[in-house]
């Protein structure tokens, strides 16, 4: 590479975010400049790298560089060096911050450092603020109260200048200082003016937030802590650099009872410890961790990746407090060896003894503290609540079954239980007939079968009761519980052809031998079995046999209807789904029954295309939902909210469903944050959109849903790019490139790469941007995507065009012309075709003008601006011609250039850049026809100032 090549690449990587990408391509020019002989540039990347590796997380590289730059400006002076200078000043800052972090540097050579800052700062002229600043962040360090106070004083009463720290940063220690001293009042009101300015430090605000946390809460700004924790966390979560200030985060969650998120916290960093910046960040976040550790059962489990020859694992969470307990602890005694003091190992025991302090301050965007549901009205007003059951004092054993049967038939389980406990207690011990204990048993088996988890007892005691039935002999009772028996054995696997075989032979005798109600239950019986083994058109024709049937049963013929709303909406039919979702729900209204309105209510609400419809659907069921329906009814909801575009109150529903689905210790939480941090963001709330999408992407990652976990970081991606964080934006973007590498996937990965170009572009770093697009171009091709490609080829060549790489502009021309050229030409070319044509030839026409090929330019964007206007693009097509417009005054043809730009003048917005543009070019053909007059009108007309 030449000399400018390098001095190019130094540019580049002085724009590339801090991190460990900006670290290797810096290590990269190093090497490169070290082998070559320019001393200048060898120099200025030391300056550059020192930056970068305070930022990027490896401080202890920062001291090689900066004591290299230092020794060969002191020794051989040269004139580049003095454009240094104030960098050099300044990075004594880095140097003592650094050191005091590290217990293996002696207190000697840090005073001897700010001894070295004290005499250059006044050899030069500068104010001691920033050095008085440092000698007592070393005293607070140490724990030497009475000389930290000399020094804050000093620090305080002495005028700021150049060297200072800035207008956000020296508060943010003054607010650590008082809160460390219990001054918490004082310390929010010196914040609050600085937090009302513009901050533009790269540790700022979320310096300043983070040192506030404390303040805020001792003093009940409670929402004033939170904001300050979500924004501040926010912007350091990325940053290996902010792993000390990462364990201030966990340690806040930790004392205002958020336990749970703590731990996220904790699994989401617990990898960096392995490459701390610096001991002391190690010692703090490890400390912060343990006290969050022991918040949480000891027997849950933390994932740790791999290490060295550390292996990756499942942790418990016991097991890893006490041993970051022993990292903290081991740190402090060697930082208090070093400096002669216990002052670390004391405040590291308060921080391994923190738990929660005070009432609860609910923090996460995603989790809340268990609610009851407030009661809703639908459309039709509540469901009725059923009467209690009364069980007559002098009812008999045969009378208390059949009190106990009618509650098990209307859906009254209070009623069967406190039937059944009568019998016991009264006839339990007594000599009854056979039917009387048959009957009792089969009651037993329904008592059973309402739990889930009680199915194999029930499947046992319906055995028995189908033996007691056929010995009593009664062939009709005991195919009904047959029936009841196959349904159950159908939900087993190992027992499923049993159990179908037993409900179809149960729904045939019963279609023979019993009443109307007898018949339609056993053809319901029949149709759960064939939904249980996912025979969803079978189910449909028993259930449909049930409904002519059920007529004489209301409660029958409401379950009947309900099934078979679920049966239809596997089979996908959808118009006659909303139907039997309609009758269902009404049917259940007038039944007045909780739990079978909830499922009617929710079927309705999946049924309909109406949002607005399915929100009061849910509505209604709310009012009286069983709270094991809570977490479907509030999921269908905010889906339903979101569908009616009213995102602010999805969020409500949708956090709700999170915090119940991990009470519940339910899977599929990830998943649900997912569509809670897309609600967040169509509502605006990007913050809480980009904590709730990472949180997601965490978890779907532990779950191994791979698909899913990308799908989700590329929504984040986009919410990061809105907060205007750019690089984390491109950090996901990147991981989704890698995770993509597959040949299916190549599609998407042009796709995320593109998008990537575009981001680098828009932030004006151009040369990395054209890397991307190039990248992207590639996979196109592969992909056999022929119009992306172009598309993506003609934003290189402009991203090359507007990084002032020339050469390398003129050779991506080349590779714009073969995509180009590999489309398909006719008069049958599709619009897309013809667009990325004619954009790639203006585009070619602006890197040749960068030529000074005037008239290869024109040959280029000859006939576009027509080619444009045929598909309708006339915005580019305007734009296109005031190119032209451009080029013919610069090949000295003014006239030509009027007779073009006056009609494209007169067709574009007025006040719009295009009219502008236009209307200065137009106005400078005329001067170069010695039309001055009409030139000045025309800068007039459109507010152009006179060159």
């Amino acid at each position: 590479m030449t000399d400018d090549d390098l001095w190019r690449m130094h540019h580049e990587i002085e724009s590339m975010p801090y991190g460990p990408g900006q670290i290797a391509a810096l290590e990269q020019l190093l090497r490169r400049a070290d082998a070559g002989d320019d001393r200048h540039l060898a120099f200025a990347a030391r300056v550059t790298g020192t930056t970068a590796y305070v930022y990027g997380g490896e401080p202890a590289k920062s001291f090689v560089t900066f004591s290299w730059c230092l020794a060969e400006y002191d020794k051989d002076p040269q004139p580049y060096h003095q454009r240094y200078t104030h960098q050099l000043l300044w990075f004594f800052k880095y140097m003592v911050n650094a050191m005091v972090k590290f217990p293996e540097l002696p207190l000697d050579r840090t005073y001897a450092v700010l001894d070295d800052m004290e005499r250059r700062y006044r050899d030069s002229g500068h104010s001691l603020q920033a050095v008085y600043k440092h000698r007592y962040l070393v005293a607070a360090h140490l724990g030497d109260d009475e000389a930290a106070e000399q020094w804050y004083r000093k620090w305080m009463t002495t005028p700021r200048d150049a060297l200072s720290d800035c207008a956000g940063c020296d508060p943010t220690t003054q607010v650590a200082h008082l809160a460390r001293h219990g001054r918490h009042e004082e310390a929010v009101a010196l914040a609050e003016p600085v937090l009302a300015g513009r901050l533009t430090c790269s540790e700022q605000p979320q310096g300043i937030l983070t040192a506030l946390l404390t303040p805020y809460r001792e003093t009940g700004r409670t929402d004033a802590a939170r904001d300050a924790h979500r924004e501040a966390y926010r912007r350091v979560r990325g940053h290996l650099a902010d792993l000390w200030d990462i364990g201030e985060h966990v340690e806040f969650c930790t004392v205002t009872g958020n336990e749970a998120r703590a731990l996220e916290l904790v699994e989401r960093h617990l990898d960096w410890l392995d490459r701390a910046p610096t001991p002391a960040a190690a010692m703090h976040f490890a400390a912060a961790a343990s006290a969050a550790l022991r918040q949480v059962p000891a027997e849950l489990t933390v994932h740790r990746r791999a290490s060295g020859e550390r292996p990756a694992a499942d942790v418990s969470v016991g097991v890893l407090a006490d041993e970051l307990a022993g990292t903290a602890i081991a740190l402090a005694e060697r930082f208090d060896a070093r400096n002669g003091t216990t002052h670390q190992s004391g405040l590291i025991a308060r921080k391994l003894a923190a738990g929660p302090v005070g009432e609860h301050l609910p923090l996460s965007a995603s989790l809340r503290r268990p609610t009851v549901p407030a009661p809703r009205t639908g459309p039709d007003g509540p469901a009725a609540t059923p009467q209690p059951v009364t069980v007559p004092a002098d009812a008999g054993a045969d009378e208390l079954l059949a009190l106990a049967e009618e509650c098990w038939r209307t859906n009254r389980r209070d009623g069967l239980v406190a039937a059944l406990h009568a019998y016991d207690e009264r006839f339990g011990d007594a000599d009854l007939p056979p039917t009387t204990r048959a009957w009792r048993l089969e009651l037993r088996a329904g008592e059973l079968s309402q739990d889930d988890d009680s199915v194999p007892a029930a499947i046992e005691v319906n055995r028995e009761a189908l033996a007691a039935w056929r010995e009593v002999p009664d062939p009709l009772r005991a195919q009904v519980v047959a029936g009841r028996l196959g349904v159950l054995l159908s939900m087993v696997e190992e027992s499923a052809d049993e159990g179908l075989t037993l409900a179809r032979e149960s729904a045939d005798y019963l279609s023979e031998h019993g009443g109307p109600r007898d018949r339609a239950a056993g053809w319901d019986r029949l149709a759960l079995a064939h939904v249980h083994g996912e025979r969803w058109a079978e189910a449909l024709d028993a259930l449909d046999r049930a409904e002519a049937e059920a007529v004489a049963d209301p409660w029958l013929a409401g379950r009947v209807a309900l099934h078979r709303t679920h049966v239809l909406e596997q089979l996908e039919r959808a118009e006659e789904f909303r139907e039997a979702a309609v009758r269902s729900r009404r049917l259940a209204g007038e039944l007045g029954d909780a739990e079978m309105l909830t499922g009617a209510c929710l079927a309705y609400a999946r049924a309909t295309e109406d949002a607005a419809d399915a929100v009061a659907a849910c509505d209604e069921a709310l009012s009286v939902a069983p709270a094991g329906a809570y977490l479907p009814l509030r999921v269908t909801r905010g889906r339903a909210l979101m569908a009616a575009d009213r995102a602010g109150e999805a969020v409500e529903d949708l956090a709700e469903a999170v915090t119940l689905c991990v009470e519940q210790g339910l899977e599929g939480d990830a998943l649900l944050r997912w569509e809670l941090a897309d609600a967040y963001r169509v509502a605006g709330r990007l913050a809480e959109a980009a904590e709730v999408a990472e949180e997601a992407v965490l978890g779907l990652d532990r779950a191994g849903a791979q698909a899913e976990a990308d799908r989700c970081r590329h929504m984040l991606s986009g919410i990061y790019a809105g907060l205007g964080e750019t690089d984390l934006a491109l950090a996901v973007l990147d991981t989704l490139a890698d995770n993509l590498d597959g040949p299916d996937n190549l599609p998407h990965r042009a796709q995320v790469l593109e998008e990537s170009g575009g981001l680098l572009y828009d932030a004006d770093r151009d040369a990395l941007a054209a890397q991307r697009f190039a990248a992207a171009a590639t996979a196109w091709r592969l992909a056999g995507f022929q119009v992306d490609e172009l598309r993506a080829r003609r934003r290189e060549l402009l991203a090359l065009h507007w990084s002032g790489d020339l050469p390398a502009a003129v050779a991506a021309i080349e590779r714009v012309d073969e995509a180009a050229a590999a489309l398909p030409a006719g008069a049958d070319e599709r619009p897309v075709v013809t667009y990325e044509r004619a954009m790639a030839d203006d585009a070619v026409a602006r890197v040749l003008i960068g030529e000074d090929r005037l008239t290869a330019a024109l040959d280029r964007v000859a006939g576009v601006p027509e080619r444009l206007r045929s598909i309708e693009a006339f915005g580019e097509a305007a734009q296109v011609e005031v190119l032209t417009g451009e080029l013919l005054l610069r090949d000295g043809r003014p006239e030509q250039a009027e007779g073009l730009l006056r009609p494209v003048l007169g067709g574009l917005p007025s006040g719009s850049r295009p009219a502008t543009q236009a209307a200065w070019l137009l106005a400078r053909a005329l001067d170069e026809q010695g039309r001055e007059a009409e030139a000045a009108k025309i800068r007039a007309d459109h507010g152009i100032e006179e060159d």
